[in-house]
């Protein structure tokens, strides 16, 4: 959000941000915003996620089975639910408040810009009227796409599944994992804001329907990356929209990757909310690292392993744009993170996909499936199972070469995806809105959207006629022996 907002801060936008008191990453001040600051825990703090992330790492250790994946979903949908008790909170605390309501009122913005995993900025925009746009890969219940768009899971892969949109007969049962989600969602998400509706929107407000209803999806993935699909005329695709060409190196670092003369250099890192990893873990990895001719630069915040080598340098912070645009690297060693997998693909890096929580093993699955990168399943990674995927991919071209080409291809567009971001923004301020971009499906019934009504209307006609005809044949049929009858 920070990349957009200052783009709109450059074009002499003013723009105000809510924010919680325990914000992680929003600072109150900020000479590209204002900031209104909510009394009240949104549960996004550091401690909270470090904990969180360790307990999904710890269950995803114990093997890959059936009974790790359902430990892994209750656990993720159990906080999910925390996340959502603490929304609704919020969203009271802002309803509460008459000033500051009246404050967002006599503001007249132009629009809302929110990111839909959690809904707080969407009932705003809906209390308040104003025209509403996603910066969007994820909705409170599921990968965007599937919340506006037409989603056959006959090639359509769910989120989660780890499918490709090349499915057997037995893989498109997935049908069943999607109506374990839609349960789920019913049952975990749709309570917590039923009654805060209904109170201050209104007894005619639908959950989902306020998500369809936005007039602007921006949404965080292209066509090189994501599985051809349905969409729909007000999806645009920015991604990669926070990418941009590498600038020189902190002398320090630029020293330690010349150092490494024509072997270049490997990059790892499991981004922000994965600073450590269990000990026995970090020391494999180390000790793979150390039996490489290549430095390695690694973002790792945990007890120094045991084996590291002297090639391996340990680091708080990385330049992770920098470093991928820098002539000298050979690999990426990443988590599957939308933005890393992003940048590692617009600069043409491959990777080596360590897949820990979230959609990070479906982001890299994209990857893989491409042939521009090779993933690990952190239940069985050792030393030696790290150090032959690294040497895979060093030692065989392809993985460079298509992940080069899902470069080109990604960089051959017409606007960059930020500029044209910030074009659909700006035309929804100028319009107002973007209703006719906007699909009238939301509105329809279930039944009416599935046809379901005209299917049955024309199966009850069939059924007359059919039954018109079946009589009159019988009709024709008595008669004809009613005169034979006479006749003999």
């Amino acid at each position: 959000m920070k990349v957009i907002i200052e783009e709109l801060h450059s074009r002499g936008h003013q723009v105000s941000v809510v924010r919680q008191t325990d914000s992680w990453y929003i600072k109150e001040t900020s000479p590209f915003y204002t900031s209104i600051t909510i009394e009240g825990e949104s549960g996004f703090d550091e401690d909270f996620i470090s904990s969180f992330v360790a307990q999904l790492l710890e269950i995803q250790r114990e093997g890959k089975s059936a009974w790790t994946r359902l430990k892994l979903e209750m656990e993720q949908a159990e906080k999910a639910s925390e996340f959502h008790i603490k929304s609704c909170k919020i969203l009271e605390t802002i309803f509460e408040s008459k000033e500051l309501i009246q404050s967002m009122q006599e503001a007249k913005y132009d629009l809302i810009l929110t990111d839909p995993v959690i809904p707080v900025g969407i009932i705003i925009a809906h209390y308040l009227k104003l025209p509403l746009v996603f910066n969007v890969r994820w909705t409170s219940h599921g990968e965007g796409h599937f919340s506006i768009a037409p989603s056959p899971l006959s090639y359509v892969p769910l989120t989660g599944t780890e499918l490709s949109d090349k499915m057997t007969f037995f893989e498109s049962l997935n049908v069943i994992v999607f109506a374990f989600n839609e349960y789920q969602i019913t049952v975990n998400i749709y309570p917590y804001y039923r009654d805060l509706l209904k109170k201050y929107l209104g007894t005619e407000t639908d959950y989902i329907s306020m998500f369809q209803a936005a007039d602007l999806w921006l949404m965080r993935v292209d066509f090189v990356f994501e599985f051809p699909r349905p969409t729909m005329p007000n999806v645009v695709y920015m991604g990669g929209f926070q990418c941009k060409l590498a600038k020189p190196l902190p002398e320090d670092l630029e020293e330690f990757v010349q150092s490494s003369g024509d072997n270049g250099f490997i990059v790892m890192s499991l981004g922000t909310l994965i600073g450590e990893l269990p000990c026995d873990l970090a020391d494999g990895i180390a000790a793979a690292f150390a039996k490489l001719p290549q430095k390695v630069i690694w973002r790792y915040k945990g007890s120094r392993p045991t084996t590291l080598g002297n090639n391996t340098l340990l680091v708080d912070w990385m330049p992770q744009n920098d470093l991928l645009g820098h002539p000298k690297i050979k690999l990426f060693v990443a988590h599957g993170g939308t933005n890393g997998v992003q940048e590692a693909m617009y600069h043409g890096v491959p990777i080596l996909g360590l897949p820990l929580i979230f959609d990070q093993r479906d982001n890299l699955l994209r990857i893989e499936a491409r042939g521009a990168g090779k993933n690990l399943d952190i239940s069985s990674i050792n030393e030696e199972t790290f150090f032959q995927g690294i040497h895979e991919i060093l030692s065989e071209p392809s993985y460079r070469l298509n992940m080069q080409r899902l470069s080109r291809l990604h960089r051959d567009q017409p606007m960059k995806p930020l500029e044209n971001a910030l074009f659909w923004i700006e035309f929804v301020m100028r319009h107002r809105g973007a209703a006719h971009l906007r699909t009238e499906s939301y509105r329809l019934p279930w039944y009416s959207y599935h046809s379901v009504d005209v299917m049955l209307f024309l199966a009850v006609i069939m059924i007359v006629i059919l039954g018109t005809s079946a009589f009159m044949i019988k009709c024709l049929c008595s008669v004809c022996l009613r005169k034979k009858t006479k006749r003999d």
